[in-house]
């Protein structure tokens, strides 16, 4: 039996949508009279693993190559996710932002994950990412942002030297392709829900409350198993998503 009710995100640290998503669910959460009984993991998601920081291309650069628009409309889309960002809490600043592949980023997750640390660290990369304008395949920045919340230096740079948690990342990877994910933030609720994107705070709230519910009446039983269960309604919640493939607004 489970002593709470878990929800998965499926996220990726270069997503606007997920910063924004993670804000809205964490206020539903937030208000949420059960709180103490929800356990949150985040799952890993990449949506461009090729993507290197090492290109010279600037954000709104890569962007508009990838999509084929001009740096003007881009630079329209940026304004609108950035003012919805805004309107969450969250300060989007994608002229700052610097094009990294997230993969290094996300063993340090897994890393705080370990440690109980897992969604201040998610919070971390993300405002250094799109708040901050810092560079997410270095890894002495990820080390200092690791020691900020409370994880110790040599093990982030022994985790980044010998790739602890690859195999980690690519369960996770695996996981949201067997469960039919096309785009994140993606999250699922007991294994029974799911809310695709940054949706608003009152649909997480709906969901959180009807999920702990029939979590509650079924006795806690374990829906979570990681090798069952995995099929999510097909009629899933839809909002803004980042998809693969693209770095995206």
């Amino acid at each position: 039996m489970n002593s709470t009710m878990h929800v998965e995100i499926w996220s990726d640290i270069m997503c606007p949508f997920c910063y924004i998503g993670k804000r809205r669910f964490e206020e539903a959460l937030r208000q949420f009279a059960h709180k103490s009984k929800i356990t949150v993991t985040w799952k890993s998601f990449q949506l461009d693993p090729n993507i290197s920081g090492a290109q010279s291309k600037g954000y709104a650069e890569v962007l508009a190559t990838k999509k084929g628009m001009s740096l003007d409309h881009v630079g329209q889309m940026f304004a609108h996710v950035a003012a919805m960002g805004a309107s969450s809490g969250v300060q989007l600043y994608f002229e700052k932002a610097i094009v990294a592949n997230s993969h290094k980023a996300h063993q340090i997750l897994h890393l705080a994950h370990s440690h109980g640390l897992q969604n201040a660290m998610k919070e971390a990369l993300l405002k250094a990412h799109f708040t901050d304008g810092k560079d997410l395949e270095d890894p002495e920045i990820l080390v200092a942002l690791g020691s900020d919340v409370g994880l110790g230096a040599e093990e982030i740079r022994t985790v980044l030297r010998e790739n602890t948690f690859v195999d980690a990342i690519s369960e996770d990877i695996h996981e949201a392709e067997h469960l039919g994910i096309q785009g994140v933030p993606f999250f699922v609720f007991d294994r029974k829900y799911a809310v695709s994107g940054a949706q608003e705070v009152g649909v997480f709230a709906e969901v959180l409350r009807q999920s702990f519910e029939e979590w509650e009446q079924e006795n806690a039983q374990n829906l979570i198993n990681t090798h069952q269960n995995q099929v999510v309604p097909a009629d899933t919640l839809q909002g803004e998503v980042c998809q693969p493939g693209e770095i995206c607004t």
